[in-house]
């Protein structure tokens, strides 16, 4: 009887979907061409679609912007309704006070992501403007800084 009902259980899991985004600042859209040697050589849409496999438990949406404000109005967007916001917001990270004040206005906990090292590349890439109103800091795992914050949420 046990193993009859450890059966039904396994085959109609109970649990709730997490709605995840990725959100994903400037530049983020030529990765696997701009500088494969710190960035690699994978698009961001075909290791999306790794991740997606990889975490079906999650529901995981994607966005990308060269833009600052659209950038600010997306997480503005889904900041109160989703689970999370996994945000790499690249070279505004260091630059913009408005994304950052995007990410402390909203209730949905923010993870900030990087796939370099920022601490071993150029002094200014050292100051985040993200980090103070981050749920936490992913960085220099390469492509698995998303699958770490993911990780994160689902634990």
């Amino acid at each position: 009887m046990i193993t009859s009902a450890f059966f039904v259980l396994e085959k109609y899991p109970t649990f709730t979907s997490m709605k995840l985004i990725i959100i994903n600042g400037p530049n983020l859209n030529l990765l696997g061409k701009r500088e494969p040697e710190v960035y690699g050589n994978t698009t961001f849409e075909d290791y999306f679609k790794q991740l997606q496999e990889k975490f079906p438990q999650a529901e995981l949406e994607y966005y990308q912007s060269n833009i600052e404000g659209e950038i600010i109005g997306k997480i503005q967007e889904v900041g109160f309704d989703y689970d999370g916001i996994i945000l790499n917001a690249a070279a505004y990270t260091h630059t913009s006070v408005g994304i950052g004040d995007a990410v402390k206005a909203v209730t949905t906990p923010v993870v900030e992501v990087h796939i370099s090292n920022t601490h071993k590349r150029e002094e200014y890439r050292h100051v985040s403007y993200i980090s103070p109103g981050a749920k936490g800091v992913i960085l220099g795992f390469g492509l698995q800084s998303y699958d770490l914050a993911i990780r994160s949420f689902l634990s």
